[in-house]
């Protein structure tokens, strides 16, 4: 190895300065085209392959943006529905707040809760009222002194069916009241359903 280096060497010298740039320059240019061909082109194209991925990604990511900004906005369809149910809510709170009112303390407020509860009921009517005389010796509760009943007869007419959940929904929210007798009358339709409702009133 070390005579082939003398030989090329020799070879060198006996060049004339013209030949020795000539021989330089073109080794510089084989070491150049090799680092291109070993790692310049390698990692220009990988290079190149990144900058379209991540050209490719930005426009997806536009594409997308484009897409949310353009998409008409949700509707919340139970949105009317939920307004609805809060508006029963708070009828329902002031509803309760005249029950325990007419059952704490016997004020003649009776009538207003009984009709709310009657317009909640389709197809039911109200034919009359009447507010009944205050009573001291009604039933069991006559054996507690100083306790009286003030009462409401209601006249309603309509579907028996309608009529049976009208008297239901009166027991289920107003466990307090005391009932009177009730007639119901079919002999023309629709049938008419007369009732009394009692309320304890403590006198002072």
């Amino acid at each position: 190895m070390k005579q082939w280096w003398l030989q090329q060497s020799a070879r060198i010298d006996a060049l004339s300065l013209r030949e020795r740039a000539f021989v330089f320059l073109s080794v510089i240019a084989c070491c150049l085209a090799l680092a291109d061909v070993l790692w310049l082109s390698p990692a220009m194209g990988a290079h190149q392959l990144q900058t379209q991925q991540f050209a490719a990604q930005n426009a997806e990511l536009q594409r997308l943006r484009t897409e949310l900004q353009s998409a008409p906005t949700p509707v919340d369809v139970n949105l009317p529905l939920r307004t609805e149910v809060a508006a029963l809510q708070q009828k329902l709170m002031e509803l309760q707040s005249q029950v325990t009112a007419v059952a704490g303390s016997g004020s003649p407020a009776l009538e207003p809760v009984l009709a709310e509860f009657l317009r909640r009921r389709e197809g039911l009517s109200l034919l009359s009222t009447a507010t009944l005389a205050n009573d001291a010796s009604a039933g069991k509760d006559s054996t507690v002194t100083g306790v009286t009943r003030r009462g409401v007869e209601l006249k309603v007419a309509g579907p028996y069916g309608e009529l049976l959940k009208y008297v239901k929904s009166l027991e289920q929210a107003l466990p307090n009241l005391r009932w009177g007798p009730m007639q119901l009358r079919s002999e023309k339709q629709p049938p008419e359903l007369t009732l009394q409702v009692f309320v304890l009133e403590v006198q002072p």
